[in-house]
C-alpha cells in the first residue's frame, strides 16, 4: 500500500504521485483536454484543499480539485481498489463542488458545470471500455438531457475498444496499468512521456520527500484512530458492505488483497464475523499473515 512505500517506490498509481504530478496545471490541463475532446486554456489546479500542499488540511484527502477559465470544475482522482459504491462516491464530489461554490456566494442558477473523473485501475462496469460518460438524461426520451451541468467520467485501464477512443489516452492508461517506469519506451507517446519526466523530478525532489513523509504520517494516525475508534464500539453503526470495505481498506495496507479473499469479504453479511476480521486484520503483519489467522 502507499504508505509503506518510500517515495521512490511510488508509481502514478499511488495517489500522491498522481497529485504531484496533476499538480502541474499544464499537465493536468493537456489530461483534461484528452480525456474531454475539448479545447481549455488554462486550469488552476487547487492547493488549499490538497494534502500536498497543506499539511494541516485534515481529513486527508488526495483527489486533485481544479477550475478552467470558464469556471468549470473538475475533480480527478486514481481509484485502484475495486468499490461497489463508487457511483455514491462521484455523487459525494459533485455536491462538495456544489456546496462550497454556495457557500461561497454563487447563485444556484450560476452553478458552473462540473466533471468528477476516476481514473480507476479496472473496469468499474464490466463492459470492456476505456471510458465511461454519464450525463443526466430522460428516461423516456434519451434525446432529452437535463442540462444540469454535472458530468461523471470513468476511466479504465482494462478497456478493449481501443477503436474509439483518443490513441493518446489508451497509451496513458496503459502506462497506468503497467505500473513500472521502464515500460515506457513501449508507450512512444508524448503526454506519457511528459508524466513520466514529472514522476521522475518528483522522485528526486527533497521537498517532496518531505511532504510524503508527512502524509504518510497523517494517514498513519488517522486510521489507527479510526481502527481503534472502529473496533472499540465494534463497529456497531452502519452497514456489513462498509465493515467489509474497513476491513479491505485496512489489508489493502499489508499488500495486494487475492480477488477470492476480496470476494470473501465482500459476501460476509455476518457483523460479528467481519468484526473478527476487522481485529485480525488490525494486528496482522501481511495479507498471508491474516489469511494465516481466519483460517
Amino acid at each position: 500500500m502507499e504508505y509503506r512505500k518510500t517515495l521512490q517506490e511510488l508509481t502514478i498509481k499511488d495517489n500522491f504521485m498522481f497529485g504531484a504530478v496533476m499538480s502541474d496545471e499544464n499537465l493536468c490541463r493537456d489530461f483534461l483536454e484528452l480525456v474531454l475532446g475539448f479545447k481549455i486554456h488554462s486550469v488552476t489546479v487547487s492547493k488549499e484543499k490538497s494534502i500536498i500542499y497543506h499539511p494541516e488540511y485534515k481529513g486527508v484527502r488526495l483527489d486533485v480539485i481544479a477550475e478552467d477559465e470558464n469556471r468549470t470544475h473538475y475533480n480527478i482522482e486514481m481509484q485502484v481498489r475495486f468499490m461497489k459504491n463508487l457511483g455514491k462516491r462521484t455523487r459525494y464530489y459533485h455536491s462538495q463542488i456544489d456546496m462550497d461554490l454556495l457557500t461561497s456566494g454563487t447563485e444556484y442558477d450560476l452553478l458552473p458545470d462540473s466533471y468528477v473523473i476516476f481514473v480507476c485501475d479496472f473496469d468499474p462496469f464490466f463492459r470492456k471500455k476505456y471510458c465511461y460518460t454519464f450525463n443526466n438524461i430522460c428516461k423516456e426520451d434519451k434525446e432529452l438531457a437535463l442540462q444540469d451541468g454535472s458530468h461523471t467520467i470513468f476511466l479504465s485501464t482494462c478497456g478493449e475498444n481501443e477503436d474509439e477512443v483518443p490513441r493518446s489516452l489508451v497509451k496513458f492508461l496503459k502506462y497506468v496499468k503497467g505500473d513500472t517506469d521502464s515500460e515506457l519506451t513501449d508507450y512512444e507517446d508524448e503526454f506519457v512521456s511528459r508524466v513520466k519526466e514529472a514522476v521522475d523530478k518528483i522522485k528526486s525532489s527533497r521537498e517532496m520527500e518531505e511532504r510524503y513523509m508527512l502524509l504518510k504520517e497523517l494517514i498513519k494516525e488517522e486510521r489507527e484512530e479510526a481502527k481503534a475508534e472502529g473496533i472499540s464500539e465494534g463497529i456497531s453503526i452502519g452497514r456489513s458492505e462498509g465493515k467489509a470495505e474497513m476491513v479491505l481498506d485496512y489489508l489493502a495496507d499489508l499488500g495486494t488483497v487475492p480477488e477470492e479473499l476480496r470476494e470473501k469479504i465482500m459476501s460476509e453479511s455476518d457483523k460479528g464475523v467481519l468484526l473478527s476480521y476487522l481485529k485480525k486484520a488490525s494486528k496482522a503483519n501481511s495479507v498471508d499473515e491474516f489469511l494465516k489467522m481466519i483460517q
